[in-house]
């Protein structure tokens, strides 16, 4: 009976597990992983609408399965001399989300007090509003500030001419507007250990997805003001915080956030490609602040001899103590990478 009863728990978890990817195929997915019937399948997926795990549409032949909400949350926060983070985490968010493992708790409560006293501290604004959705299979938190907009701050902060520009600098990490009580790791970090990580702010969208090297940018017709924050995790994820930190920490004893990975992708723009020197030197800004810095050159087929010969010679030779380390190159730019470097060996 114990036997029967974990296969049925087996089943269920696969199917809040995976629904998502297959809402209309869900039954023939599940029958399929676990060689049972699809009258079997259906009855589990009766069995979790029943239970309130998952919401059902459309008739017996169309018919999709999506995650119901456990709960739904929307607080509003002034921002004045008074508001801190850790005292809505304290008395708001952490009662809401309920029990979960120690791990993903310890996940969210950094990641929610990271977000939520940036846009106290850094946006200017007056009003925060908290989102917070729980499924049976994941939790997704929205933070919002009215103020004006991280990539323009950023901007405005370092004399950068292009919001892209500020999401570059943004995605290396150690950026901060406010050095003295910030060390600009926060954003860096919270991207890494959550799933799913997303800035909307002004015209430009990052996003970065946990496992990918890279960051994406997208960017929206109809800018608008202040900044979103979106962030989404696996309840039940064996993911923890120290795992993550030590990927970007050297193996010298000093724990300090040195190494980073730049998606090289985001030093373009739109149809540009990177050949020219001022391109690398946009790239380069504050490579010298880590011991190691990775640059992820996915999804760039060519670069010029200018933009190798300034990143791997010129900067090599005056910053010998950062180690740049080039993965994911197409053949074109491991030649021109391996000239430079020729270059610089030779001097």
């Amino acid at each position: 009976m114990a036997r029967v009863r974990q296969r049925g728990e087996a089943v269920r978890n696969f199917i809040i597990s995976h629904v998502d990817a297959s809402p209309a195929d869900i039954a023939r997915v599940t029958s399929e992983k676990f060689a049972i019937s699809r009258q079997a399948a259906n009855k589990h997926l009766r069995n979790l609408v029943a239970g309130g795990f998952l919401a059902e549409s459309g008739n017996t032949k169309n018919r999709s399965y999506k995650l119901q909400p456990l709960l739904e949350y929307w607080n509003w926060y002034d921002i004045g001399q008074g508001l801190q983070e850790d005292r809505v985490w304290r008395e708001d968010i952490a009662p809401i989300l309920g029990a979960m493992p120690e791990n993903v708790t310890d996940i969210w409560h950094y990641a929610f007090t990271e977000m939520f006293n940036n846009a106290i501290d850094h946006s200017a604004g007056t009003l925060i509003t908290v989102y917070v959705e729980k499924t049976a299979a994941t939790t997704e938190m929205r933070i919002f500030d009215d103020g004006v907009g991280i990539f323009r701050k950023i901007g405005q902060r370092f004399g950068l001419e292009d919001e892209r520009h500020a999401v570059l600098e943004l995605a290396k990490g150690k950026l901060t507007t406010d050095p003295a009580r910030h060390t600009g790791e926060g954003i860096f970090f919270t991207s890494r250990v959550v799933d799913v990580f997303d800035i909307l702010s002004g015209g430009v969208f990052l996003a970065h997805r946990f496992g990918d090297a890279e960051d994406w940018i997208l960017e929206r017709d109809a800018p608008k003001e202040g900044t979103a924050v979106m962030m989404k995790l696996a309840n039940h994820t064996s993911r923890a915080l120290k795992k993550v930190f030590d990927q970007f920490t050297s193996d010298d004893g000093d724990y300090g956030f040195n190494k980073t990975v730049v998606p090289v992708r985001l030093a373009l723009y739109g149809d540009d490609k990177l050949v020219s020197r001022s391109q690398a030197k946009r790239l380069l800004v504050r490579f010298e602040r880590f011991k190691m810095v990775i640059l992820d050159f996915a999804g760039i087929d060519f670069i010029g001899q200018a933009f190798a010969d300034e990143v791997f010679r010129v900067f090599s030779l005056a910053h010998p103590e950062v180690e740049l380390v080039a993965i994911n190159t197409s053949k074109d730019a491991k030649k021109m990478i391996s000239r430079a470097r020729t270059g610089a060996a030779s001097q």
